[in-house]
């Protein structure tokens, strides 16, 4: 089974900021694919079960806040058995312009309270991420208040484009592995067409 986590903050107050990409990411891929979010109290999460690219995965939203994210993500793994091959966790990432994606397979937080968490309470750093770019282009004066506010009609729509792209990369993920997701789309540039697409 591949347990497939989004980061972001629960509630109305931070739905569609950036903070949440990682919320929005799985949200898609549970529409593509038939599987409906239900809130799990055990875990503080909210979960949807069922088969991803024709692969058991479940997907996993926690509704404890971004800097307590691990203790959701832990049980889950250590409950199901699960290894660092079967994780992975999708995250907004400031330093990505918008339009970028970045998959690795492990590696340290970069600043990020919610990856922070996720490291902390497994003990471990060796599973993959996937970093969706919301830098802005420009300069930033206030890193939280930017983060944590709705976006700019413009950013969205340029947002929407890439969140499609970062649930086809998940679903590449799931069938094929963290190298041969990074080959296809680490190197793309903002809004490239879809690897495979005419243009």
């Amino acid at each position: 089974m591949k347990l497939i986590v989004g980061l972001g903050n629960p509630g109305r107050r931070y739905a569609a900021t950036a903070h949440n990409m990682g919320f929005e990411v799985v949200d898609r891929l549970a529409r593509r694919w038939g599987m409906a979010f239900r809130m799990n109290e055990r875990y503080e999460a909210e979960i949807a079960d069922g088969q991803l690219a024709r692969v058991a995965a479940m997907l996993v939203k926690p509704q404890t806040f971004m800097n307590l994210s691990g203790k959701a993500v832990a049980a889950i793994a250590r409950q199901r058995e699960l290894g660092s091959d079967d994780l992975l966790v999708i995250t907004d990432d400031v330093n990505l312009p918008i339009g970028r994606l970045r998959i690795r397979a492990g590696g340290r937080a970069g600043g990020h309270n919610g990856l922070k968490s996720i490291i902390a309470c497994l003990g471990s750093d060796t599973f993959a991420r996937l970093r969706v770019g919301i830098h802005p282009g420009e300069e930033i004066d206030d890193l939280v208040q930017y983060v944590l506010a709705k976006l700019p009609p413009e950013e969205r729509r340029r947002l929407d484009t890439m969140l499609d792209l970062a649930a086809d990369a998940v679903e590449h993920w799931v069938a094929n592995g963290t190298v041969s997701t990074a080959d296809r789309y680490n190197g793309m540039k903002p809004f490239d067409a879809a690897p495979g697409d005419d243009v």
